[in-house]
């Protein structure tokens, strides 16, 4: 069995009321500091997001999500050299992102959301990362019917490739993510997880993104999930990515960036040559 070792994607969120960690990192300076945490941690990407897709989010003024975002971006750029992702639905945020010097784009609605997305990343020719998505937060939990969740959510991935090809984006600038947490329950994302190779028949680079999610919650006490702490939902996101580096992936995308590095050096320990 061959041993995947995947990018570490390190999350910041430039939110008021992100889920797990909303108003940590609203300011330059302190999100400077969680960059600075997560670079030291092994970090390869920073992904910066100014707009909360927890269930039940409102959506923000594009306006004061990119106030949020582009000079965080900057500043990540000005004192690290990494990548920057970021995270994003609207396509005038990615263009300005792009122009602040973000290296990819991150749209969990995959280019549903905002039209004009696909157009901005044929332009700038960067990477862009687009994932499985039926609808907004505030409707999501109610777009969860699948006869097959890993067949349909790669059909439909697909049908979105396509029309990223058609908009001009390369195949070499996509990646893709399952979308974990959009509309799907507890079980359809375990279902998902354990399916992946469905995904990687598309044959594109695959992007994860679990971290501190309801199923990992669910899974550790499935009585009262929200009573679980990031700590725990940090560990747990860790062993999960220790068994999926077995797979193909190109990333994980993590709110703890130690405890998966840590995981994944364990990993690569335990199967290096001998």
């Amino acid at each position: 069995m061959t041993f995947n070792q995947p990018l570490i994607m390190g999350v910041l969120n430039t939110t008021p009321d992100s889920f797990s960690d909303g108003g940590q990192f609203v300011t330059l300076e302190t999100a400077l500091a969680q960059v600075q945490t997560m670079v030291a941690a092994g970090a390869n990407i920073i992904d910066v997001g100014g707009e909360s897709t927890r269930p039940g989010a409102e959506r923000v003024p594009v306006e004061e999500e990119q106030r949020r975002v582009i000079e965080v971006i900057r500043g990540i750029k000005s004192n690290y050299k990494i990548l920057v992702s970021i995270d994003t639905m609207n396509a005038s945020t990615a263009a300005a992102a792009i122009e602040a010097g973000a290296d990819i784009i991150n749209d969990v609605s995959g280019g549903l959301a905002d039209d004009a997305m696909f157009a901005v990343a044929a332009q700038s020719q960067k990477h862009i990362i687009i994932s499985h998505w039926r609808g907004f937060s505030t409707e999501m939990d109610s777009l969860n019917d699948y006869e097959n969740v890993a067949r349909d959510v790669a059909r439909e991935l697909q049908e979105r490739i396509d029309a990223a090809l058609a908009a001009g984006i390369t195949r070499e600038q996509i990646i893709i993510d399952p979308g974990l947490g959009f509309a799907k329950d507890a079980e359809q994302n375990w279902q998902l997880v354990a399916n992946l190779n469905e995904l990687e028949k598309l044959g594109f680079p695959i992007l994860v993104g679990a971290s501190r999610k309801r199923f990992i919650a669910s899974a550790l006490d499935a009585e009262d999930p929200k009573s679980v702490s990031n700590g725990r939902r940090d560990m747990a996101t860790a062993v999960l990515t220790a068994l999926l580096m077995q797979r193909n992936l190109w990333g994980v995308r993590v709110h703890d960036v130690q405890s998966t590095a840590d995981a994944m050096a364990l990993v690569s320990a335990l199967h290096q040559p001998e």
